[in-house]
């Protein structure tokens, strides 16, 4: 699998946005769904977004849902996270992962158990 980068993570206020990326070396990045999770201080990892191998198919979680939007570049091998109207509920390390399995058609019941590939994280913290 290949290396992760996140980036883009800070402080800022409630209601303002960020924009992290993940930069995944290798020409395999294209052939898979990407996701992001987040985990806050004395809580599990959980997941936030994900994308098909194809961008054409996304999912995030209800918390999310509305704020954030995910998006993929495969010639850049780069997947953002649009985040907007940021809560301090959303403070937490946000880490991208690579799927498993290459060319999944759906990405809509996918678990953390089925990404195989983490990057180190980026913090985001939001300030109420």
């Amino acid at each position: 699998q290949a290396p992760l980068v996140e980036s883009g993570g800070g402080l800022v206020q409630t209601g303002g946005s960020l924009r992290l990326s993940c930069a995944a070396s290798g020409r395999i990045f294209r052939s898979y769904a990407m996701g992001w999770f987040r985990q806050a201080p004395g809580k599990d990892r959980e997941f936030v977004a994900v994308i098909s191998w194809r961008g054409d198919r996304v999912f995030y979680a209800d918390s999310v849902k509305g704020r954030f939007a995910i998006s993929r570049d495969n010639a850049k091998n780069t997947v953002n996270l649009q985040m907007n109207s940021l809560k301090p509920e959303d403070t937490a390390v946000y880490h991208c992962a690579v799927d498993r399995e290459p060319n999944r058609l759906g990405v809509e019941a996918m678990s953390r158990l089925d990404f195989g590939s983490w990057g180190q994280g980026t913090q985001v913290t939001v300030s109420s």
